[in-house]
């Protein structure tokens, strides 16, 4: 029986309408004439998706119940008893209840399948097994519902819903998705359009991901070996050279215009080491970064093969090569340079040779300097003084007219061995003894150096010339083994460094502990201003013993310094201590960083506090301290003229002024003790309640003024009871000042992933898009144009105050107009608000 396909429809986001689409394609179906039943689909309450449901086949339900709650799931094996052509199955991602056959839903797709029904389904992106710690990073919420990638590759078909972000929170605003006391969480949280933009593009690449994959499997399996241009890739060949920057910058100019990929690659040896310049290599790597590319490492003995091969594994329809300026008699003697056989092997593949500067390699005579140790340079001049007369001895005691051929060998075999042993220089004098040896004992005339024949002096100098190629292979493997073994040492010290930081070693301590291991030093320190930072030493073999100076001292930056006791550095080792230098200079740094920003953190939030304070008693002290000296000055000069209410209300304005300034001087001696330290930010489990219902009391408002949303299930914020009040104070008084006649301010209260809010809405004429950063200024007023209500330092206030606790205070439009007002706090210790549900649940 053949399986049954599977097609999947992949959304962003709660609400794009991934069901509404998967119930109308069942539609289609139907008008179609093929055989389609409801499986499973969840409307969460929508009366669009609900009735799109009309018309279809319903397989019931199977109820299961779990800890005295009933539980209804997918039957499946009524799905398979029915064996419709087509089954529609909603959140594929979903979890079964305890009892059920399948842990997961997309386990009951696939038996489904298995019986060969076709299957339509739903998931969204923060579903996808590998995407959920980058959903998380971005929307602060922890998904437990997960399905595995493989099963998602493995659906015959995964089209994306797309829904604008604007248009979803629309959608959601009018209620289409979750119900009217929902929908300001909702929007606040989970559905901000930072967010929604994110998962969008999110869901579009790993579908644009899944399309290339498919595409690359498909000519694999048809052997299309020529690039198809479904996509513009620039492939950019870096040599390890100067010049590869110019390169880089025109492939990425060609890439843009084009709309396309840039991807640049390195070939490497065989061997492992490279050709290029490391230094080089690495500026151009982060160059790539800089401009949106990738970078990658093939490794082969034929460079343009492997471009080529590279450019077509990836598809790439373009290739940006430098020009090699190779001299024309090396091109004369060694054929044509790497971009001419790239041309010629690059079938459709478009190259482009850029000349730029630096890209030539000088032609270079070999090192001649040995490469091997001085043992083995000892033991060839040895080889070479005594092999050449014993293996002479040798020949004339077994010399005959028909061994002189086998002499002949003999003695390149000599010079040979010479050269694996000793290397260049011993090789030539075994290459010279040879032919001595050969022409005096067994060249007509024996015992006589003469030279009867041209041959003779050509068979010397072939002699030469083999011990010089010989030697000069072996010294250039030695050379090669030598930096192969150091690279890989150095490679293996840094790399132990890395591992150490990352298992959560401190940075420092770490370098230190492997400069001394690498480079066998007894003692490593690092010192700053005298001031000694680490240290790195061994055990001393007598504590009692003085400790001996700093051999050497290298410097670590501009100001620190790095005293080491031991043995001096090699030039072949200050390489790697350079750069083991380098990351002990940024180590230091961010230590410094991470100090100074442990020192400010609460003096930062003690400022933040001091300046709000301080700018609101310096604004406040003014109208009451003005409203009392003119009630006592008229009572003053004018009591004989007054009436009994006149009088009465300048007596009424004076007492008010002059409690509002006791207030004021109570402020200020806080102000006092603030500046001296001795007052402080108290954080406390407070719940929402007990500082919103404080707050309205202080107001004296009513039912009839302001909507209260407290559930009782909020946990308790982390923050100063006095001072949040305040704050909802001053937000409330902001907020009934703009609120239009016959209108409620709303005060809400919500939680999410592990942060509790509290909201005030008004539907007043709220903040223009533009203006939303300066409301916060101190004397900023929207309309600044009544003078009555001070001079808008309430918000200020209250954004410091707020800060200082550790939250945020957030403008946010209110939908259908006006301005809401969200303070965030973090969750007392010990609790922990609620995650984000499943589509259709509370946000």
């Amino acid at each position: 029986m053949a399986r049954g396909r599977l097609r999947v429809l992949l959304g962003a986001a709660p609400g794009v309408g991934k069901t509404y689409a998967m119930l109308d394609e069942g539609k289609a179906l139907l008008a179609a004439g093929r055989d389609v039943v409801i499986a499973l689909v969840e409307t969460h309450g929508r009366p669009a998706t609900a009735s799109m449901t009309a018309g279809f086949e319903v397989v019931p339900r199977k109820h299961i119940v779990h800890s005295g709650v009933t539980l209804s799931e997918m039957d499946v094996d009524a799905v398979l008893a029915r064996r419709p052509q087509v089954a529609l199955v909603d959140e594929l991602a979903h979890t079964n209840a305890p009892g059920s056959l399948h842990d997961k839903r997309w386990s009951d797709v696939d038996d489904i399948l298995d019986a060969g029904i076709d299957v339509i389904s739903t998931v969204n992106i923060q579903h996808i097994e590998s995407l959920n710690d980058v959903v998380r990073a971005i929307t602060g919420v922890v998904q437990q519902e997960t399905i595995p990638d493989a099963v998602l590759r493995s659906a015959d078909q995964v089209e994306v819903v797309d829904l604008a972000p604007q248009a979803l929170r629309d959608r959601l605003a009018a209620g289409d998705v979750y119900s009217a006391e929902q929908i300001d969480a909702a929007l606040s949280n989970y559905f901000r359009l930072g967010n929604l933009t994110a998962l969008r593009e999110i869901a579009l690449l790993w579908v644009a991901g899944e399309v290339d994959q498919a595409l690359h499997d498909y000519r694999a399996r048809h052997n299309i070996n020529q690039a198809w241009e479904a996509r513009e890739r620039v492939v950019v060949a870096l040599n390890g050279r100067s010049g590869g920057e110019t390169l880089l910058r025109r492939a990425a100019r060609i890439a843009t215009r084009a709309g396309g990929e840039l991807m640049a690659v390195h070939v490497i040896n065989q061997d492992g080491l490279r050709t290029g310049n490391p230094a080089a290599l690495t500026t151009q790597r982060a160059l790539v970064a800089q401009l949106g590319g990738t970078y990658h490492q093939v490794v082969g003995d034929d460079v343009a093969q492997s471009l080529v091969e590279f450019a077509k594994s990836v598809n790439a329809t373009q290739l940006v090569l430098g020009s090699s300026r190779r001299p024309w008699i090396l091109t004369s003697l060694t054929g044509p340079g790497v971009e001419s056989a790239v041309i010629r092997q690059s079938g459709g593949i478009d190259v482009h040779i850029v000349n730029v500067a630096g890209s030539a390699r000088a032609v270079r005579l070999p090192h001649w300097t040995a490469a091997l140790s001085w043992r083995r340079q000892r033991a060839g001049w040895i080889f070479s003084f005594f092999g050449g007369p014993l293996l002479t001895w040798g020949l004339i005691a077994t010399q005959s007219d028909q061994t002189v051929t086998l002499d002949v060998l003999a003695f390149q075999v000599f010079v040979i061995i010479t050269a694996l042993v000793g290397g260049i220089w011993p090789a030539l004098l075994a290459g010279l003894i040879s032919g001595l040896l050969l022409n005096f004992f067994f060249v007509p005339p024996v015992r006589a150096l003469t030279i009867g024949q041209p041959s003779a002096i050509v068979a010397l100098f072939l002699s030469v010339t083999v011990a010089v190629i010989v030697s000069f292979v072996v010294d250039r493997a030695a050379r090669r083994t030598r930096l192969s073994r150091r690279a890989a040492a150095e490679s293996e010290v840094l790399a132990a460094v890395a591992g150490n930081v990352l298992r959560g070693q401190d940075a420092i301590q770490a370098i230190l502990e492997q400069i001394r291991e690498a480079f066998s030093f007894d003692d490593v320190r690092l010192v700053r201003h005298g001031v000694q930072l680490a240290d790195a030493s061994r055990p001393p073999a007598d504590p009692a013993a003085p400790v001996p100076p700093p051999s050497a001292a290298l410097a670590v930056g501009e100001e620190a310094k790095l005293e080491i006791t031991g043995p001096d550095l090699a030039a072949s080792e200050r390489r790697l201590m350079a750069a083991l230098l380098a990351q002990l200079e940024a180590a230091l740094e961010v230590a410094d960083l991470a100090e100074a920003a442990r020192e400010v953190e609460p003096l930062a939030a003690s400022e933040r506090v001091r300046t709000a304070l301080l700018a609101a008693l310096g604004h406040d002290l003014r109208r009451p301290l003005a409203a009392a000296t003119m009630a006592v000055s008229g009572l003053r000069t004018m009591n004989d003229a007054l009436s009994d209410s006149d009088r009465r209300e300048l007596i009424a304005t004076a007492d008010e002024s002059l409690v509002a300034l006791s207030g004021l001087v109570n402020d200020l001696l806080d102000v006092s003790k603030l500046q001296a330290g001795a007052m402080r930010i108290v954080l406390s489990p407070v719940d929402p309640v007990d500082v919103v219902l404080p707050a309205l009391d202080e107001l004296e408002l009513g039912p009839g003024q302001v909507e209260l949303d407290l559930p009782p299930d909020t946990p308790p914020a982390s923050a100063d009871p006095v001072l949040l009040q305040r704050v909802i104070v001053n937000l409330l008084l902001n907020a009934l000042r703009y609120a239009p006649a016959g209108t409620k301010v709303r005060v809400a209260a919500s939680a999410f992933a592990d942060t509790v809010e509290i909201r005030v809405t008004d539907h007043g004429p709220g903040v223009a898009p533009e203006r939303l950063d300066q409301i916060f200024v101190p004397f900023q007023r929207e309309g600044d144009t009544d003078n009555t209500t001070g001079l808008g330092l309430g918000l200020a206030l209250s954004k410091g105050f707020v800060e200082g606790m550790g939250g945020t205070l957030t403008p946010e439009d209110t939908p259908g107009g006006g301005m809401t007002m969200v303070i965030a706090l973090q969750t007392s210790a010990g609790t922990s608000a609620p995650a984000e549900p499943e589509e259709g649940s509370q946000p």
